[in-house]
């Protein structure tokens, strides 16, 4: 790859995406469904292609097999993000979005990931060492079943060694061993993952800014942002901890308000802002991301908005 790019993502379980709609949810009968809306997904590729309505660059690497895989592929190409795709035997997983319409409830189905045979993880290893090193890389989503212990380890510390900073997003062991290796750079936990994490129930804002303080304070990450839905995020760095509000707006959609968020807070991040402005704008854009319908991400000029009042403009 010739060209550069300050941020990379990486996504161990990329997603065909398909949102439709029905009148009404009921059992047995047959429920007619609306024109289905395909969009490449996964959290890095959702996250390249957040950074890509936002103004900025970003180059996604991923596995990919069979007609969805390629149909993948072609939506990704489709909105001009830049990425390279490691070509792996199974069929890339497809995953459903469905929108009762009758009371606006949106039911999601996820399908498991494709598994990598061992050779196919190499690959991805290899693919990712021949991208020149990127200032940040996010790796989001969830790890496929059977990936080799060792992966995300070798993984990290190799980008960390090489001043590459880490933000992950992800869960259960993908986010353990994410700061077991240490040095990372940002991590996206939601109160549930922290909670898991943490193997203690959060009984208030305390404990969560207290075992989120503890983190950096190991070393294990120089910040955690915290989603907490629709009360906004937390920040915890070295010198700060912050609470974001999330502005109240119309829900129409939680698909891909989480790696809207991660996008944006990199895309900042990577411009040179500072912590609170960057987690600001990752909240905006989360909170633009849930006005939208099915699968589609944030949209720049709803960001821009929210992020004006959460900087002290008028409010939206």
């Amino acid at each position: 790859m010739a060209t550069t790019f300050r941020i990379v993502t990486l996504t161990l379980s990329p997603a065909l995406d398909l949102a439709t709609g029905i009148p009404r949810l009921c059992p047995n009968d047959k429920l007619r469904c609306s024109t289905p809306v395909y969009a490449p997904g996964g959290g890095g590729i959702n996250v390249a292609r957040a950074i890509h309505r936002l103004g900025g660059e970003a180059f996604a690497l991923f596995p990919a097999g069979g007609s969805t895989g390629q149909h993948l592929v072609e939506r990704l190409n489709a909105e001009g993000v830049a990425n390279r795709v490691v070509p792996i035997a199974e069929w890339t997983r497809e995953c459903i979005n469905v929108t009762n319409q009758s009371d606006g409830q949106q039911y999601r189905f996820v399908m498991p990931g494709a598994r990598l045979a061992p050779a196919e993880q190499e690959a991805l290893l290899a693919a990712l060492a021949a991208i020149p090193a990127p200032d940040y890389l996010v790796i989001s989503g969830s790890l496929p079943e059977g990936l080799a212990a060792d992966f995300l380890p070798r993984l990290l510390q190799g980008a960390v060694r090489n001043g590459v900073r880490c933000v992950v997003d992800s869960t259960g062991p993908a986010l353990r061993q994410a700061l077991d290796v240490g040095g990372v750079f940002l991590i996206k936990p939601n109160l549930e993952e922290l909670s898991a994490l943490a193997g203690v129930a959060i009984a208030g804002p305390e404990q969560l800014a207290q075992l989120a303080r503890g983190l950096v304070e190991a070393g294990c990450c120089q910040g955690v942002l915290v989603s907490l839905g629709p009360q906004g995020a937390l920040l915890v760095t070295d010198s700060l901890i912050e609470r974001i509000p999330a502005p109240t707006v119309p829900r129409r959609s939680t698909v891909g308000a989480g790696d809207s968020l991660v996008a944006a807070v990199t895309l900042k991040l990577a411009a040179g802002a500072g912590w609170l402005e960057a987690a600001r704008y990752g909240v905006a854009a989360g909170t633009a991301a849930i006005m939208t319908e099915g699968s589609e991400l944030c949209r720049v000029e709803e960001t821009e908005r929210l992020f004006g009042w959460l900087q002290g403009a008028p409010a939206p």
